[in-house]
Parts: structure tokens; sequence; C-alpha cells
């Protein structure tokens, strides 16, 4: 099953049972009567294919998957926000913040568009906040529809590892690891790492979304990727993001085959040829300032900026720019003669390369060992 199809009232059922003890207790507590706490559970168990309880005379007793699941239930109650929240309004809100229309959301769910709308508006009455508004013809979610759509993101993403956790507990090793590849990550890291994964779990499926930081980091705080890999920010990225260094990356000068400054080069030769580099504000455009800080001077042209290294590198053979770049990000390249490696950077450049994930995450076994792949591989490459 999929994380967006469970009933939100039987999960707040079940982790009410488990710590009350009793059928009564918790239906109390959830304000639901007896005999819906026992068919919400039943019918919760029938999803899930495990039993979540052991019926005996003083009570009921969670069985292994009931302790392993409560947390992340708990955890997505919490972030949903409401028990009165059913699965089809979760489902239809997220796929408005996703697509941006009702129209396309209603393609994206399945279901007519009067029946989207109608979901995501007793969404909002469930929760007393108002989530979208029109904007000429368009649509906007407010303040409290952006918040609310990451918090469901988030649910549906603890419910996700929760079903990949029991899914394990039943001697099934199956998931799919969520991973952001930015640019350095995915010419060797990443690749390696995947492949020593795969190779003890081959039963685990890999989705890589690549982006630049920018454009991952928003899918890493709304839950949609487990972690990202590549070049690390500094500090002011903020206290829910978790930092963690693999190694230390020294970009190198890279030009076309043949190109004149092959043969040597000093720092005014570096300014008399353009540059192709990212935009400003990412670590590599701020290490290429760094260098020609430290050897004086005007900064050079940059007329063409790109992070794309496909790109970058038909650009190169193809005139005589200059750029800065990892060596195995051209490796490639290199082995088959279109580029040249005209030199390191003159000074101390280089950049910290590691795994970027939420603060509050609670890894999976499975993440877990993915992780330690990518530490394994980050050693491989660095050596």
């Amino acid at each position: 099953m999929e994380a967006d199809q469970f009933n939100i009232r039987h999960l707040a059922a079940m982790a009410a049972v488990v710590d009350q003890g009793s059928v009564s207790l918790a239906a109390r507590a959830v304000n639901l009567t007896q005999p819906a706490v026992t068919q919400g559970i039943a019918k919760l168990e029938a999803q899930l294919g495990v039993p979540l309880f052991e019926r005996r005379p003083g009570g009921m007793v969670p069985t292994d998957v009931a302790l392993r699941f409560r947390p992340r239930v708990e955890v997505a109650l919490r972030l949903i926000g409401s028990s009165r929240v059913t699965a089809a309004q979760i489902r239809a809100f997220v796929a408005l913040a996703r697509a941006g229309s009702y129209a396309a959301a209603a393609a994206i769910v399945g279901v007519a568009e009067p029946s989207l709308h109608r979901a995501v508006g007793a969404l909002g009455l469930a929760l007393g906040v108002r989530l979208a508004e029109r904007r000429g013809r368009g649509l906007m979610l407010t303040r409290a529809g952006v918040a609310l759509a990451r918090r469901l993101r988030l649910a549906l993403a603890e419910l996700r590892q929760g079903l990949e956790e029991i899914a394990e507990l039943r001697g099934q090793e199956s998931g799919r690891i969520l991973v952001g590849a930015m640019p350095l990550s995915r010419a060797r890291l990443l690749p390696l790492a995947i492949t020593n994964f795969r190779r003890e779990s081959p039963q685990v499926d890999i989705s890589v979304v690549e982006g630049s930081h920018a454009e991952l980091v928003g899918p890493l705080r709304d839950g949609e990727i487990d972690m990202m890999v590549g070049a690390l920010r500094d500090a002011t990225i903020g206290q829910d993001l978790v930092q963690q260094p693999l190694f230390e990356d020294r970009p190198t000068i890279f030009a076309r085959a043949g190109h004149r400054l092959e043969q040597g080069w000093d720092g005014d030769d570096l300014r008399r040829f353009p540059w192709i580099l990212p935009p400003e504000g990412t670590p590599l455009r701020q290490l290429w300032r760094a260098m020609f800080a430290a050897l004086g001077g005007d900064l050079p042209a940059v007329p063409i900026e790109c992070g794309s290294v496909m790109t970058v590198r038909q650009l190169l053979v193809s005139g005589d720019y200059l750029t800065l770049l990892s060596v195995d990000q051209l490796r490639v390249e290199l082995d088959s003669g279109m580029v040249a490696d005209i030199g390191p950077a003159p000074g101390e450049i280089s950049r910290t390369i590691g795994l970027t994930s939420r603060a509050d995450w609670r890894p999976t076994r499975l993440q877990q060992q993915f992780m330690a792949a990518i530490e394994q591989a980050a050693g491989e490459v660095n050596s």
C-alpha cells in the first residue's frame, strides 16, 4: 500500500491503543466508539498484512510491528494536525500544492476537478484555515497552505518509512531510497555508492533526483527526498538541516585540448580568457573569487553562467573558455582527450563535499546502510 492510503482515524486509534493498553480507554482518547476502534485496527491490520496487537483478557498487547510503527504514526499525526483529516483530502491538497492548479491536481489524483475542489475545501474547514486563493487567473497557496503542504509531505514521508520498517520486520527487504544529487556527486561518488549498496541490497530501489542545492533543498525539507549529496553550504543553511562532511575537493582549471594555456600560465593569462562558471552564491563561484583575490587584480569576464557539466564541456571544446571543476566531473572527457587539465586552482582553494539531511529525520536501517555506502565511496574517491 501507499503512505497516502491510510485512514487517519485508524492510525490515531492504533497509537491510542498502544498508549492506553485497552480499546475502551483508547476510544475515549480519540473520541470514537469502542466498536469503531476495534474495526479500525482490524482494517489497519488487513492493510498492513500483520497483526498489530495480541488480544488478551487483560487488554491489547502491541506486537513488535505496532511498537516500531507507533513513533512514525505519532509524528505523522502531529504534522497532519487533526484526526478529522482524511487520506483523500491529503492526496488532493498535496497534489494541488505540487501542480499549482485544480485541473492539473485532479489529473494527478485521478478524480474529477469538482471532487478535488471539495476535498481541499473540506481540509481547510477541518483545520480552520484558508489554504488557497485565486490570484487573477492563477492559484496561490496562502501562508498557512504552504506550511500545511510541507507538513503533509513530511507526514507522508514518515508513514512511508514506517511501511518500509514493517516490510523489514516481515523479512521483506524492499523500499526506495530518495537521494538528491548535486553536480559534483553525479560523476563518481554517487554511482560508486549505489553500486556498492545494490550489491548488498538488490531489492531496494534508488531514485536519484538531480539538481542544484537551491533546487533540492526544498524537496529535502518537504520530505520528498531523504538526503542530498554534494558541496556543503555555510552555517546559514538553517538549524532544520544537518550537514555531514565527507571529504575536501580541490577543483582544477579546465580548457579545451590544445588551448594555449595548456603550455603554462600565470595570473594575467587567466584574466585574458572568458570563464564559464555556476551562478553567484554557489561554492564553486566563491572559490573562483577567492582564487583571484589571492592572485590580485581584477576579476576576468564571465560571459556564461552554467551549472550543467555537460553544457560546460561542450562549450569548452568549441571555444577558448576556461572553467573551474573537479577532476571527477570531467574524468571521461580528460581520458578521451576532449579537454585539458591546465592546473589546480592556485591558493588554498577547496570545497567540502558531504551529506545533507533534515535535523529531525530518523532514517530506516536501509537508509542508514545507504549513507554508510556513501561514506565508503567517499573514502575510495578521496584516496
